[in-house]
């Protein structure tokens, strides 16, 4: 498979009609958000796996940064 640089990439997008180009740009847009949205439900279950076995801990900004300085 032949390797394309960025600005290859961006020169044949270039050449692309407008409706085209506009095209591109939203389901970009549309990949990166759900892409987001894989990383947030992603790291959410890690966070209540964690928690759910007692790894997570609470308390104030203050009770953290004493616990930090210790």
């Amino acid at each position: 498979m032949e390797t394309v640089t960025f600005d290859e990439v961006l020169d044949i997008i270039e050449s692309f009609p407008e409706k085209q180009r506009e095209s591109i740009v939203e389901i970009v847009k549309r990949r990166l958000t759900e892409e987001r949205r894989e990383q947030l439900a992603q790291t959410m279950k890690e966070s209540r796996e964690e928690y759910s076995r007692g790894e997570v801990r609470r308390g104030t900004v203050e009770d953290f940064m004493r616990e930090a300085s210790q």
